[in-house]
């Protein structure tokens, strides 16, 4: 657990009143961001609801079917949004037709063609509308854009969305593309590392990261608790970050100083995200909150001392919302107070789990509430990786 990955952001402390800091401490401003969702959304008691004729055949056992909606209850989440919905829950059931009633044991749904199909029409307008929102949040004109980082592990095309949301957008064709894909619920992180990268290294760089997860397209027939999990957490959305090289380290912007990576020894088994015939297949260990329990705590001293702080000088927490029994993990093992996690739970709640774009969406609930800094994001996907980043 010694390795991290980590860029040195010690600089920050001893050069922020110093004339040379500008060019000895570089960071990745943020600009911009902007979130979306799709236009219809389904009441969790509802979609325990369509879920039981998906995962409780004729042979279910009453206890499954008792099972399935405190399932449901237990995952933190109040209301979801889908691009499969038709109709959004309000005094009547939300409507969709992409998932039919189950008519056998071995009916497990669309295929993953089909599946893609519905990525490919619906991934480029969530796109289109979050970076939209970043660009305006951040004042700034699609022409200046001269890097453009996506982010997706829940859908695959090519031509991808990040052609057709520079050509709806107005980006320059010579804009530089890179996709990050299939690295899970971190991935938004990996997408900031990547734009700190580019600023870092060229100073006129203007880079926009693009989080897009469609994770209902990948809804599991039958019965199998730990896809039932995730089918009771996952659902859509979109965020998007505009940023630059910081000039000024003591401005008030928020400023990506660093990132850190860890993967956690022996714990390939704990998560995993597979392509299946019938949509991407979730495995979730319930030991995963006790892993992050016993081993997050050494590492994040270990990688905040690089950067001479420690857990208690943090502000705030943007922590990935996995699902509640992670967010207790994390507390527990950083010891900070549960208050802390308010705006992860929130965020939860309002909008299930996205994967890539829900940690964006809590940090941009965090600067509208004048959250103290430095912010700590936190990730966790497949490996078991732990991926952080540090806000100032």
């Amino acid at each position: 657990m010694s390795g991290s990955g980590a860029a040195d952001c010690r600089p920050f402390k001893s050069l922020k009143n110093s004339a040379l800091s500008a060019r000895a401490y570089m960071s990745f401003e943020l600009l911009g961001i902007g979130t979306t969702t799709p236009q219809h959304s389904i009441e969790q008691a509802d979609a325990a609801v369509h879920a039981e004729a998906l995962s409780c055949s004729a042979v279910s056992t009453d206890q499954q079917r008792r099972l399935l909606p405190i399932l449901y209850r237990r995952a933190g989440v109040k209301t979801r949004h889908s691009v499969v919905l038709e109709s959004s829950t309000n005094g009547e059931m939300a409507r969709q037709t992409f998932y039919p009633p189950a008519t056998s044991d071995g009916d497990y749904g669309p295929t993953t063609s089909h599946r893609m199909e519905a990525y490919e029409t619906h991934a480029s307008a969530l796109a289109i509308s979050a970076v939209s929102q970043a660009l305006q949040d951040g004042n700034v004109n699609a022409d200046e854009i001269t890097h453009l980082v996506t982010v997706s592990c829940s859908g695959f095309s090519a031509p991808g969305f990040d052609i057709l949301l520079m050509k709806e957008l107005g980006f320059s064709p010579d804009v530089s593309r890179t996709h990050i894909g299939f690295m899970g619920c971190h991935g938004a992180l990996n997408g900031l590392r990547v734009a700190k990268s580019f600023t870092d290294s060229n100073p006129e760089a203007r880079v926009v990261v693009c989080a897009v997860e469609l994770c209902s397209l990948h809804q599991q027939y039958g019965w199998c608790p730990d896809k039932i999990v995730a089918n009771a957490l996952f659902a859509d959305g979109a965020a998007a970050v505009v940023g630059k090289q910081a000039t000024d380290p003591a401005g008030d912007r928020w400023k990506l100083a660093c990132s850190g990576s860890t993967v956690v020894p022996d714990s390939e088994e704990m998560m995993s995200w597979r392509i299946g015939n019938h949509g991407f297949e979730m495995t979730l260990s319930p030991q995963i909150p006790d892993l992050i329990n016993a081993t997050l705590r050494n590492w994040l001293e270990h990688w905040l001392s690089q950067q001479d702080l420690t857990i208690e000088e943090i502000g705030c927490w943007a922590i990935h919302p996995g699902g509640p029994r992670i967010l207790n993990a994390v507390a527990e093992a950083a010891g900070f107070d549960e208050g802390l996690l308010t705006p992860s739970r929130e965020i939860l709640a309002q909008f299930g789990n996205m994967s890539s774009p829900t940690v964006l969406f809590i940090l941009k609930k965090l600067q509208a509430e004048n959250a103290a800094l430095p912010c700590m994001m936190l990730g966790f996907g497949p490996g078991l990786t732990i991926e952080a980043a540090l806000v100032r």
